[in-house]
C-alpha cells in the first residue's frame, strides 16, 4: 500500500503536464500530447521479455515460462520460448501468435538479422532459422558460446546490431571468460564487457570493461556512439547505484573493486551519463524518426524495472561525450508493472514490453515471484502525428532493386527503410562497393554520405572511400570514417587520422585516436602525445592514452617524458605504466 500511496506524488513531481490512461486496472501517465494503448497480452504472449521486428513487421518476442528455478536446473530443463506476433489487419494491435521456438533457457535478448533470430540464452547466443517457412524455427545454431552460467543468469544480454554491421552483446556476472582479440591480445578476466563480432563469427573484440554487475540494454546513435544501461554501476550510496552510460572504446568503468585489478587503466574510471539510483534499468532505445516532433530525434529511452517506468534522456554534446537531461516519459501506478524493453516501431511509435510479476532471480527488490501476474506490450503514440506512408518500405520490391536504386534510399526519411537499404546494399559485393563510392562522391546529403560509409563497413575493401571520408567537411562523416579505419585496421588511413587529431571536434579526435590504436602503427605515437591538452576532458584523454597502450611502443612513448607539456608527460607516464613489457628507468623519471 505504501508504494501505491507515494507513487502518485512521484508522478506529479516528474510529469507536471501529464495525461492519464487507465488500462486493465492500472493507470499510465505520459506527457500531454501522447497516448498509451495495450497492443499484445495473454494469450498471445504471457510474460514477454525482449523483442525484435523482422522486415515484414512481425515481432519476435522472448516469452518466459515464469520459472525462477536455479540456473543449472533451467539449463538442463529449459522451459522458455519465443513467440512471433503479427498484426494482420494493420490496426496497430497484434492479433496472431505462433510459437517460433520453445525449450529455451531464460531468453534475455532477441535480434532479427539477415533472415535469422539471434537469442541469448545463457550460456549461448542461438541463431534460430525457419528454413521451410512454417513459422517455426527448425534450425538452431550455436552462434556464440560463452561457456559460463552464473547463478543469476546475467552472463549474456542482447544481442544488438551496430550500424557497422557487427553484432554486439553484454557480458555481466563475474565468471571467467577467455577470448582472443583481432590483433592477438588475450581477454582473460571476470569483468563485465561489451563484446562485438561479425555475423560470420569472426573478429571478436571487447569495446569496454567494468566492475558493474549487469550491463543489459544497448543502443547506437547515427554516428555510432554506443550507450548501455547497467545495474550496480557504483556501490550504493547517496542515491546512486545503477546508471546509463556512454561506452567509449577501451574504457574501464566502475564499480571499483578487485575484479578490475588486472585490467588496463588510463587514469580515473570512466564517468556515467546519468546515475539512475536503484532503478534496475534494462531496455534502451535511440529514437530515430521525427514523428514525435521537434527535440525527440536522437533521444534515449530507458526501461526501469524497479521504478515501473520509462524515462526519456535528452543528450547534449559535452567534449568527447554527452550530458543527459532526464525526465519520466511513461509511469505506471502498478507495482507489478516491470518494463524490460523499449523500442521504436516503423511508424514512429514506441513499444514498451512489460514482463509482469514473475521474475525474482537474484533481484533484491523482487523477493516474491508472481508468475500469475502476466505481462503485455504497450504502444505510445504522439496524438495527431501522421506516420509515414509504407513505413517499412514493403512496396519497394527490394529483391528487384539494383545497387543504384538501393543507394537512393540511404537518406530516406523512414528509419526502417534506411537501415534495410544499408543491409541490402551491403550484400551486393563489388556492385555495392562501386555504388557506395559513387554515392559518397555525389555528396547528396550528410545522411546519405554517412550511411554510405556505414554500408562500406559491411562490404569491406572500401579503403578509397574511407580515406576520402576522413577528409569530408562534415565531422559526423569524419567520425564514421575513423570508425571504419579502426575496425578494419586500415593502415593507409594513418595520415588522414593524424590530421583529425587536430580537429575542433572532440568526438572526431576521440575516434581518430581509437582508430590509430586499433591500427597499431608506431608512427602515430608522437602525434598522440602532442594531442594531450588541458581542455581534453576525461573521455578524450582516455582515448589518447589507450591508443598509446594499444600501439605498445615503449621507446616512442617514453619520448613524451621529455615534453614541456605536463599533460603529454602524464599521458606518457600512464601509458608506460600500463603497457605490457614497457620499462622506465629512474633516470627517465
Amino acid at each position: 500500500m505504501r508504494a501505491k500511496f507515494f507513487l502518485p506524488l512521484l508522478i506529479a513531481a516528474t510529469l507536471s503536464h501529464a495525461a492519464d490512461f487507465k488500462i486493465g486496472g492500472q493507470t499510465f501517465t505520459v506527457p500531454d500530447g501522447f497516448s498509451v494503448e495495450k497492443v499484445a497480452g495473454p494469450p498471445l504472449v504471457m510474460r514477454p521479455i525482449e523483442a525484435s521486428f523482422d522486415e515484414q513487421g512481425r515481432l519476435y518476442v522472448t516469452d518466459s515460462s515464469g520459472s525462477n528455478a536455479p540456473v543449472k536446473e533451467q539449463i538442463k530443463n529449459p522451459t522458455h520460448r519465443v513467440v512471433r506476433l503479427e498484426d494482420t489487419n494493420g490496426d496497430g494491435k497484434f492479433d496472431k501468435s505462433v510459437v517460433f521456438a520453445d525449450k529455451l533457457m531464460f531468453p534475455e535478448g532477441a535480434l532479427w538479422h539477415d533472415g535469422a533470430l539471434y537469442v541469448s540464452a545463457v550460456p549461448i547466443i542461438w541463431k534460430l532459422e525457419d528454413t521451410n517457412g512454417d513459422g517455426r524455427a527448425d534450425k538452431r545454431t550455436k552462434w556464440f558460446d560463452g561457456k559460463t552460467a552464473n547463478g543469476c543468469a546475467n552472463d549474456l544480454h542482447g544481442p544488438y546490431l551496430g550500424p557497422d554491421g557487427y553484432i554486439y552483446w553484454c557480458k555481466g556476472a563475474f565468471e571467467q571468460q577467455r577470448h582472443v582479440r583481432p590483433r592477438g591480445q588475450i581477454i582473460d578476466d571476470r569483468a563485465a564487457h561489451i563484446y562485438r563480432m561479425r555475423p560470420d563469427g569472426t573478429e571478436l573484440d571487447s569495446i569496454m570493461a567494468g566492475g558493474m554487475d549487469n550491463p543489459v540494454g544497448m543502443a547506437f546513435s547515427e554516428t555510432g556512439e554506443v550507450f548501455f544501461t547497467t545495474t550496480f554501476y557504483s556501490h550504493p550510496r547517496s542515491g546512486n547505484r545503477d546508471a546509463l552510460v556512454h561506452a567509449v572504446y577501451g574504457g574501464l568503468y566502475p564499480k571499483d573493486w578487485s575484479i578490475l585489478d588486472k585490467l588496463t587503466r588510463t587514469g580515473d574510471l570512466m564517468p556515467p551519463l546519468s546515475h539512475l539510483g536503484p532503478a534496475a534499468p534494462c531496455g534502451l532505445a535511440v529514437y530515430e524518426s521525427a514523428v514525435f516532433g521537434k527535440g525527440f530525434t536522437g533521444n534515449l529511452f530507458t526501461c526501469q524495472f524497479n521504478m515501473h517506468k520509462v524515462q526519456r534522456h535528452v543528450l547534449t554534446p559535452s567534449g568527447a561525450t554527452f550530458t543527459s537531461r532526464d525526465s519520466d516519459f511513461l509511469v505506471s501506478d502498478n507495482p507489478d508493472f516491470h518494463p524490460t524493453d523499449v523500442f521504436e516501431d516503423a511508424d514512429g511509435s514506441l513499444l514498451v514490453v512489460d514482463t509482469g510479476g514473475w521474475y525474482k532471480l537474484c533481484c533484491p527488490t523482487s523477493q516474491i515471484a508472481k508468475p500469475e501476474v502476466l505481462g503485455g506490450i504497450y504502444r505510445i503514440r504522439r496524438t495527431g502525428a501522421k506516420p509515414p506512408e509504407d513505413p517499412r518500405g514493403l512496396k519497394l520490391g527490394w529483391a528487384k532493386l539494383n545497387a543504384s536504386q538501393t543507394a537512393g534510399l540511404l537518406d530516406d526519411a523512414r528509419p526502417f527503410v534506411r537501415h534495410r537499404a544499408m543491409h541490402h546494399l551491403g550484400q551486393q559485393g563489388q556492385a555495392g562497393r562501386l555504388q557506395v563510392l559513387k554515392t559518397f562522391k555525389e555528396n547528396r546529403s550528410t545522411t546519405a554520405t554517412r550511411n554510405a560509409v556505414w554500408t562500406a563497413m559491411r562490404l569491406g575493401n572500401c579503403s578509397e572511400l574511407a580515406n576520402l571520408a576522413l577528409k569530408h567537411a562534415d565531422p559526423t562523416v569524419q567520425q564514421t570514417a575513423a570508425h571504419y579505419a579502426g575496425i578494419h585496421r586500415l593502415k593507409s588511413a594513418v595520415p588522414g587520422l593524424l590530421k583529425l587529431l587536430q580537429s575542433p571536434s572532440h568526438p572526431v579526435r576521440r575516434e581518430a585516436a581509437t582508430a590509430l590504436g586499433c591500427i597499431g602503427d608506431a608512427a602515430a605515437v608522437p602525434a598522440l602525445l602532442a594531442a594531450a591538452h588541458a581542455d581534453n576532458g576525461r573521455v578524450l584523454e582516455h582515448s589518447l592514452i589507450y591508443a598509446l597502450i594499444e600501439i605498445g611502443d615503449p621507446k616512442a612513448t617514453a619520448a613524451g617524458l621529455t615534453s614541456k607539456n605536463a599533460h603529454t608527460q602524464r599521458a606518457a607516464l600512464i601509458a608506460l605504466d600500463q603497457m605490457p613489457g614497457a620499462k622506465v628507468t629512474a633516470t627517465q623519471l
